[in-house]
């Protein structure tokens, strides 16, 4: 086994230049796949998020009686599938959205008045969260005499989630594509290796040596590659989402807007995986040139 490691780094030292434009496409390959499954995680994440706090916003019309806001409160509240309505004074909501963009507080320098109106933030029932509920509960809120405009996202999550399906089923399909790429470019490279070293191989199997024998250093050497692609892929994934990270902390509010990275399980997953595609670009290179 030593020998056999022995002679794939002396094969990987001897033609470098190969083996460095494997190791450099499968990275990219990888890094390519790895920023797509990052996307539909966080992508993911944010979505089911958002079900789970699906809410409607009811702005009043102004100068509404303290009387009849607690009235329209209790009209809401009796509404079935309502689990709560918690109301939100334009002054409360002013204060909330300064805190929410104090890295851009110089917007609110020139208001001579707050624009906000007052609203009711209602939250549903869990059974209710759905589009077609949600429409129906937020046109009978709207009915109400002293409430000026609802507005709620279903709609807008509704075509964002079937724009997130789409763009997933695209990022399926170039794995695949950069899978198969990287398979050809591994064999590729192993078959160039094997042509410069078609009269030692014969030599050898003059000699006795066995397939088993002859193709081990070469399995070792395509597994490095693939290895070595998927860390450095994975390398400038991570270099690339602290960049991200640190510009929209910058951009953004806090805690407006987290992303988060891979789990380790995804990290050794695509580890795996790279190096399986180093593995695998070997066998089909081997079983061709060995027939």
């Amino acid at each position: 086994m030593i020998l056999n490691y022995k002679r794939a780094l002396q094969d990987i030292q001897d033609h470098r230049f190969l083996n460095v434009v494997t190791i450099i496409t499968i990275a990219i390959s990888i890094l390519i796949v790895s920023a797509f499954a990052l996307f539909f995680v966080n992508a993911n994440e944010t979505i089911n998020s958002w079900k789970k706090g699906i809410k409607i916003m009811a702005y009043l019309k102004p100068d509404i009686p303290e009387t009849k806001v607690l009235e329209l409160k209790r009209k809401i509240q009796r509404i079935d599938g309502i689990q709560n309505a918690r109301f939100i004074s334009k002054n409360e909501a002013f204060q909330d959205l300064k805190k929410q963009m104090r890295r851009q507080s110089s917007l609110f320098e020139n208001l001579n008045k707050n624009p906000l109106p007052d609203a009711f933030e209602i939250r549903l029932k869990a059974s209710f969260q759905n589009q077609e509920n949600v429409e129906i509960l937020a046109t009978r809120i709207e009915s109400f005499s002293q409430v000026d405009e609802v507005e709620y996202g279903q709609r807008w999550l509704g075509q964002f989630t079937n724009f997130f399906n789409l763009f997933r089923l695209t990022g399926y399909a170039m794995g695949g594509l950069f899978f198969m790429a990287t398979l050809l470019i591994v064999a590729n490279t192993i078959r160039l290796v094997l042509y410069s070293r078609k009269d030692e191989v014969e030599i050898m199997r003059l000699v006795g040596a066995t397939d088993s024998f002859i193709k081990a250093p070469f399995y070792i050497e395509g597994l490095i590659q693939g290895a070595f692609g998927g860390i450095i892929g994975l390398a400038a994934l991570f270099v690339s989402f602290l960049l991200i990270s640190l510009k929209m902390e910058q951009g953004l509010s806090p805690g407006l807007f987290t992303i988060r990275f891979l789990s380790p399980g995804a990290l050794c997953g695509i580890i795996l995986g790279s190096t399986f595609a180093g593995w695998i670009g070997c066998y089909l290179s081997l079983k061709q040139f060995l027939k």
